[in-house]
């Protein structure tokens, strides 16, 4: 037998009884999923920012970079709707390196998913509490959805996880805004099979039982830039990009057309300090097409309280163990910047 059998996962019926939503978190987490809802709708005509770390690997420094992040959104708010980046898991290429918190709660520890489970749980309530700002996560595996189901108002699914029937089907059946991230590839196809697909409704296998969803029509699109056989790193931010994309989008009986722009990853060529360049040059784009100012529905920025990254090992506190991100003056000059030109 190929496998051993660790320990047993408690169930998210246990977790969510161990660790309960308290009642007035509650209301904010219904206001918040209410306007960025109507973000995706257009009926409401802030833009978006999805932002923050890589990878969410240290409970008390993604505290603060939150509570940071709610000073900005308090200057911000009739322009920009702030959701922090709080990433419990990180999909690796090779599959070797730091999984994410979920995998291991102390980095430089070993795995222990049951306790990796707790501690996604309670730095996602503290963050909320803290902040009274709910977060966004990414679906890596479509299974541990329901431990953070009563706390999230957006979720992404990762360019490597896109064409998964699994992950498609599981977003069919939430009820908050989900982007999906363009494949590695940069096949848009693909990528509009897959947002077809979350938003009509299935029956499937999950967690152990039959279920049927209604589909998601908050499902949309996230573009950020495509590699080629060659390893080559090519964008897809640009206005010429936009505009084709746009076209070829609203070509589908699509509920909700949206975009939303990654501004690092292959967009970036892995360099973290384009962003604010890039997201300038979306907002440029957009103001220069109608059709781009309804559908570009905001922007993917990586930040952290520290500029670059450090080692699993590394010892300064708010930086990036995963992939570099900007430090927190260059993410406050981007925000207020962007406030402006939304």
């Amino acid at each position: 037998m190929g496998f051993k059998y660790l320990q047993k996962i408690p169930t998210p019926s246990e977790i969510l009884q161990l660790m309960p939503m308290p009642e007035k978190l509650k209301k904010a987490k219904a206001e918040r999923d209410r306007d960025i809802i109507n973000v995706i709708k257009g009926s409401d005509h802030r833009l978006l920012m999805v932002i923050g770390p890589c990878s969410a690997d240290n409970e008390d420094a993604l505290s603060e970079y939150a509570s940071r992040l709610a000073g900005l959104q308090a200057k911000v708010k009739d322009r920009l709707i702030l959701i922090p980046r709080i990433y419990t898991n990180k999909p690796r290429t090779t599959g070797k390196g730091y999984k994410g918190m979920l995998h291991q709660p102390k980095a430089s520890g070993d795995p222990d998913i049951s306790r990796g489970i707790k501690a996604i749980r309670r730095m996602h309530l503290r963050v909320l509490g803290e902040s009274g700002l709910t977060a966004a996560d990414e679906m890596l595996y479509p299974g541990n959805y329901p431990y953070l189901e009563d706390v999230l108002s957006y979720v992404t699914i990762g360019a490597r996880s896109v064409e998964n029937q699994e992950h498609r089907l599981t977003v069919s059946g939430l009820d908050i805004p989900v982007g999906m991230k363009n494949p590695t590839s940069g096949d848009l196809n693909v990528l509009l099979n897959s947002v077809e697909a979350a938003q009509v409704g299935h029956t499937f296998i999950y967690n152990g039982w039959e279920v049927k969803t209604d589909g998601n029509p908050m499902a949309h699109c996230i573009l950020r830039g495509a590699i080629n056989r060659n390893g080559h790193n090519f964008p897809n931010y640009h206005y010429e990009d936009l505009m084709y994309f746009t076209q070829l989008y609203l070509k589908r009986p699509f509920l909700n057309p949206a975009i939303i722009v990654d501004t690092n990853h292959a967009n970036s060529n892995k360099d973290f300090s384009q962003q604010p360049r890039i997201a300038e040059e979306v907002m440029s784009s957009i103001s220069k097409s109608r059709d781009l100012r309804k559908i570009v529905k905001g922007l993917m920025v990586e930040s952290y309280l520290v500029e670059g990254s450090q080692t699993v090992s590394g010892k300064v506190f708010g930086q990036s163990i995963t992939d570099p991100c900007l430090g927190w003056e260059d993410t406050r000059k981007l925000v207020m910047k962007l406030a402006e030109l939304a």
